[in-house]
């Protein structure tokens, strides 16, 4: 796919509206598209909120922001939106008959040669996909916000061409980004997974009264993600040798959690009106910040460590 590609954004939601960012930082022309009218002016107000915050944050300089927003045309209408496109980037709601639509209408609009992406987490999407696409087919799985953090599964379907793979995985690895590239579709892939497994402790500990939710916030940033930053997991378990790993779990004295569907504390928070950042409070309260400065503060810091991460994988790579 060259640096001239159309790339047309399916939905301008949380992650779609970052997702079109994403690309035509890359240099792409981008249309953005959702059935609301509202939820378009809305990420389009969040796309310049979010460059501004790169700019601030010397990440990103004015005019790059600038050569960004031109690129970006909002547009009501998928026929529309999809009609010259070279890839179409499906970020809607993951909904089994929404999706199955809107792939139905993309099939009736977009070139025969264009690209269909699936940002879907959890759900197998080729299934819902035409006959006619699936060799041009993929999901394309980022992690919020995709303007900062660089992680992107790709994953095939059963009749994916294995070109349209290569071609996918040379984007985003021109763009600066850091593709996984997967065999096949698996549930959750790798990073949710581990984030599904963390979250299983991380609610026993709570429901059970072993921890508080700032011990176990604190355990995270001050104890595993400062390293795991640098080395990831199995880097870090080389490090301290695997001699101990093996001993620790001979010795391990505890049942690990299984999944039971619902959390007693969860479930509190969200009687209370607690769903988090955007409802002012969660675990934890916020003060009365409003979610456009916490989302800032939460960028700033983002970057703020990228750099510092990237700086440090250029001078130290650990043989990498």
């Amino acid at each position: 796919m060259d640096a001239n590609a159309k790339v047309t954004l399916v939905g301008a939601g949380l992650l779609g509206h970052a997702l079109a960012l994403v690309h035509a930082a890359g240099g792409h022309q981008v249309k953005m598209q959702d059935i609301s009218e509202k939820q378009l002016e809305v990420g389009v107000g969040l796309i310049e909120s979010a460059l501004s915050t790169m700019v601030d944050a010397g990440a990103i300089t004015a005019a790059e922001k600038a050569a960004t927003l031109s690129r970006i045309t909002p547009v009501p209408k998928l026929a529309d939106a999809v009609g010259d496109a070279d890839l179409v980037v499906e970020a809607v709601v993951e909904n089994i008959p929404v999706k199955t639509q809107v792939f139905a209408e993309i099939d009736a609009a977009a070139p025969a040669g264009a690209i269909i992406a699936s940002n879907t987490s959890n759900l197998d999407v080729f299934p819902l996909i035409p006959e006619s696409r699936q060799e041009r087919c993929l999901i394309a799985h980022w992690y919020t916000p995709p303007y900062i953090i660089d992680l992107v599964d790709l994953a095939p379907g059963p009749k994916t061409d294995a070109r349209v793979m290569d071609e996918m995985e040379a984007l985003y690895n021109g763009m600066g980004k850091k593709p996984v590239r997967f065999e096949k579709f698996i549930n959750g892939y790798v990073a949710n997974r581990l984030q599904a497994a963390m979250g299983l402790e991380i609610t026993k500990l709570l429901d059970e009264g072993w921890a508080s939710a700032k011990a176990i916030d604190d355990s995270i940033k001050y104890g595993l993600a400062l390293r795991m930053a640098l080395m990831g997991a199995l880097m870090k378990a080389d490090f301290t040798g695997l001699d101990m790993m093996q001993r620790g779990m001979a010795n391990m004295t505890y049942t690990p959690p299984v999944p039971k569907g619902s959390s007693p504390t969860l479930n509190k928070l969200m009687d209370q009106g607690r769903g988090g950042v955007m409802s002012g409070a969660g675990y934890f309260d916020y003060g009365g910040m409003s979610p456009e400065e916490l989302f800032r503060n939460r960028d700033i810091g983002l970057l703020k460590l990228k750099a510092e991460v990237d700086k440090i994988e250029v001078e130290n790579p650990l043989g990498a």
